[in-house]
């Protein structure tokens, strides 16, 4: 299990760095939006290109933060049961949904995506807007999103376990958002 163990915190690290670059990201879409809005009002032009790397940059911070927020715990869940039970049955919960919901359909989006981005990237598909960007790398984005929440469902699945066994203290409190 320590061998796992060592797996899990290199996954961990791997989703910390690109959370980390997801979150710098939004700071970069927001400066583009800024810098597009201000141009086309004061210089009274535009491009779509400019329209569509802010699309593409949104893509990148969901797709790529989500394995960030599965690592945090921060995960949109349905919580019918699971914040009134004990924490062992929490861990049993997160277990069964990690095993047979996560990692198998995002194991089944990624394998669907895969071709998605080859065919783009050997045709050089482009948009068609007028001044569009080339649309491999934002397929590629989600291949990229799903294998990451795919290695960060193993992480969690393994420290679950690890805590089942005693092995890791984990924290499984969950907090309904306030609405």
């Amino acid at each position: 299990m320590p061998a796992f163990l060592g797996v899990s915190r290199l996954i961990d690290s791997i989703s910390q760095f690109i959370g980390k670059i997801a979150d710098y990201m939004v700071l970069l879409c927001c400066l583009i939006s800024a810098g597009n809005a201000i141009v086309r009002y004061l210089f009274n032009y535009s491009s779509n290109g400019w329209l569509e790397i802010q699309w593409y940059l949104f893509a990148y911070i969901v797709v790529l933060g989500a394995a960030h927020a599965l690592r945090n715990n921060e995960h949109v869940r349905v919580d019918v049961i699971y914040g009134s039970v004990s924490e062992r049955a929490r861990i049993w919960i997160d277990i069964i949904g990690l095993a047979v919901f996560l990692i198998p359909a995002c194991f089944f989006l990624a394998f669907l995506c895969w071709p998605f981005f080859v065919i783009a990237y050997q045709q050089g598909e482009v948009s068609s807007n007028a001044g569009g960007l080339i649309r491999w790398p934002v397929k590629l984005m989600l291949f990229a999103g799903f294998a990451l929440l795919v290695l960060q469902g193993i992480s969690e699945l393994i420290k679950r376990i690890a805590a089942l066994n005693g092995l890791i203290q984990l924290d499984t409190k969950y907090e309904k958002p306030l609405q």
